[in-house]
């Protein structure tokens, strides 16, 4: 059996000028291939190295973005020439096959976060009524979460610990990514969609990445898994046995993430 490859996006694969991180003289910097625009501008980059990468990858296995990203927010997303034939899109509340959500899969979902949790319009009340300079906007995600941008410098100190034990009380989650704290049911996880997409290809070896509380499951998941020197795990310092760790941070470990992908799922490339 072949190799499925389940990856988070941002922060992980794709990254933001903001969330480059990277230093050094301007004449050593790797090239970079803008693979997002947003109104028309440039949002998200990888490098070209991984770019090659990513493609000679996706030609040896399964690979499957994997994101909070809503399917209409993924969609601005052009990561190869030809797409993924599947991506696990709003935390695991969307699969896409051939970029179109599966209903089945996506009214399965609703239902089982709907029988275990507080609803969206509880939480998303709970949210309306923080107030503060801090809070830039608060949106909600495919029926199925919530989410706030913030000016994080602005933070109260214990704003985010004190949202986390709300939501926890509720059955639900918090994870605060770059400018986004999001608030999502506890059972609407990444994991279960990779291991759907894996019963439907077949594939018993599955990789994983990602940097945030919201992809642990997945990780923990996976046959291995990587994950960045950055972001909210590396803040947490959260780790686990089969999980690697990469040297680079900012945009140069998403070019590590995809050689370690790329050694363990096509060895002879």
């Amino acid at each position: 059996m072949g190799v499925l490859v389940c990856s988070d996006l941002d922060r992980t694969l794709i990254y933001s000028t903001a969330a480059m991180g990277l230093e050094g003289p301007d004449e050593a910097m790797p090239r970079l291939l803008c693979v997002e625009l947003y109104q028309a501008s440039p949002l998200s980059y990888m490098t070209e190295t991984a770019s090659r990468a990513l493609e000679a990858l996706a030609g040896a296995a399964t690979f499957v973005p994997t994101t909070t990203r809503t399917p209409e927010q993924y969609a601005r997303v052009h990561l190869m020439e030809k797409p993924s034939a599947y991506a696990i899109c709003s935390n695991g509340g969307h699969i896409l096959v051939d970029g179109v959500a599966d209903p089945d899969w996506t009214s399965a979902v609703q239902a089982l976060v709907t029988g275990s949790a507080a609803t969206l319009a509880e939480v998303g009340e709970h949210l309306e009524s923080i107030h503060g300079d801090f809070v830039l906007k608060r949106r909600t995600a495919s029926d199925l979460f919530a989410y706030m941008v913030v000016d994080r410098a602005g933070l109260p100190l214990t704003w985010v610990e004190d949202l986390t034990g709300w939501c926890a009380e509720r059955g639900w989650r918090t994870s605060l990514q770059g400018r986004k704290v999001y608030c999502l049911p506890a059972g609407l996880t990444k994991a279960a969609a990779a291991q759907e997409v894996a019963r439907r290809t077949g594939e018993e070896t599955m990789l994983a990445a990602g940097d945030s509380l919201l992809d642990i499951e997945l990780l923990e998941a996976a046959t291995a898994s990587i994950r960045p020197a950055h972001g909210e795990l590396h803040d947490t310092g959260w780790t686990s046995p089969t999980t690697t760790l990469t040297t680079a941070k900012g945009i140069l470990a998403g070019e590590e993430i995809l050689d370690w992908f790329l050694q363990r799922a096509a060895p002879a490339v």
